[in-house]
């Protein structure tokens, strides 16, 4: 599609969107990014996870780093920069409620927090790593890949002379995929962004589902491919919705990522803080010669600021999730039933 010079345009891409995101062809794509999940799950975590991880992390790196210089020399990339790196403060302040809910949700989806996925990984961890080194570099890490995107994306679309103000798959997939068609090769520069984003979603993807199958696995007793094919399979049919119809792609959104992450976080945050503090000093220790005084405060900051904040974030992202029930989920039954 992409590669179809000057036929994918700012017009017509919502509604191509809308036709490729949706249908047979979704649910095939979608079946074969859960078998590609499948497979490098079951194969363990040398041979399959740690393995790809080693190529598509760096990949993604360097591609995104390309990226984002040639974004540098496109016409208007100096409005772009001061557009992306100019915040309205007024802006943030005045709504808040809503920047905040969802700032906090991107920040515990992208660094995978509130789902597990750094509990499984941790425990694959010697004993001697420093966990605060290792949570200051995923994060930083994470921050850059988050910044280098904006550095590719904003020039991008202000080249093509794009309304830069969507967000989420409408800017993935509607505006970028028009602005690229616009640009000189953008056919081939947007098939390797695109690519980029599939390698991300499926790294993202691999640590989700080994979450699952390590539980099968450590506390149910199931062998790994076994249990990796029957989650796939049942993960895969609970997906297909989203396939056939993006309004199942709201509804899966909104619940798990602006409200079980956090609430996942909040009852870790609790459990930490609260049940096991002892432990949970004991643990961060470890790597570290000398915790002292910084290690009981940390454990402070857990128990009472990070538990307040994620309370309230919850409340709030529940009563927005609340609002979409009630408005356009509703409407869609209303239409379809």
């Amino acid at each position: 599609m992409l590669g179809l010079q000057g036929q994918y345009t700012a017009d017509s891409a919502p509604a191509q969107f809308g036709e490729v995101a949706t249908g047979l062809d979704a649910v095939v794509l979608h079946a074969v990014f859960m078998a590609a999940v499948i497979a490098i799950v079951a194969l363990g975590i040398e041979r399959g996870i740690e393995l790809s991880v080693k190529v598509m992390v760096p990949a993604i790196i360097l591609i995104s780093i390309g990226l984002a210089a040639y974004a540098f020399t496109l016409e208007g990339a100096a409005d772009a920069y001061a557009y992306y790196l100019s915040p309205e403060l007024s802006t943030i302040t005045s709504e808040w409620t809503t920047i905040l809910p969802a700032a906090a949700a991107q920040a515990f989806f992208t660094l995978s927090l509130g789902m597990g996925v750094m509990i499984t990984y941790a425990s694959y961890l010697g004993e001697d790593r420093n966990l605060a080194s290792d949570a200051g570099i995923i994060a930083s890490l994470d921050t850059f890949i988050a910044f280098t995107a904006g550095l590719i994306a904003f020039p991008v679309l202000f080249a093509a002379g794009i309304d830069p103000g969507a967000s989420g798959p409408s800017l993935i997939f509607v505006s970028l995929a028009a602005a690229f068609a616009e640009l000189p090769f953008g056919g081939i520069l947007g098939a390797i962004f695109f690519a980029t984003v599939a390698i991300a979603a499926l790294s993202s993807a691999i640590s989700i589902m080994e979450v699952v199958v390590a539980y099968m696995i450590d506390e149910q007793g199931f062998d790994r491919i076994p249990a990796t094919v029957a989650l796939g399979v049942a993960i895969f049919l609970v997906g297909t919705p989203a396939a056939l119809d993006l309004i199942f792609v709201d509804l899966y959104d909104g619940f798990a990522n602006s409200i079980l992450l956090m609430l996942g976080g909040l009852l870790l945050s609790i459990f930490v803080g609260w049940v096991v503090p002892e432990l949970a000093l004991e643990e961060i220790g470890k790597g570290i010669k000398d915790t002292g005084s910084l290690g009981l405060a940390w454990l402070w900051f857990v128990r009472v600021p990070v538990v307040v904040a994620l309370i309230a974030l919850v409340a709030l992202n529940a009563w927005d999730y609340y609002g979409f029930l009630t408005g356009g989920f509703a409407d869609w039954l209303g239409a379809n039933f």
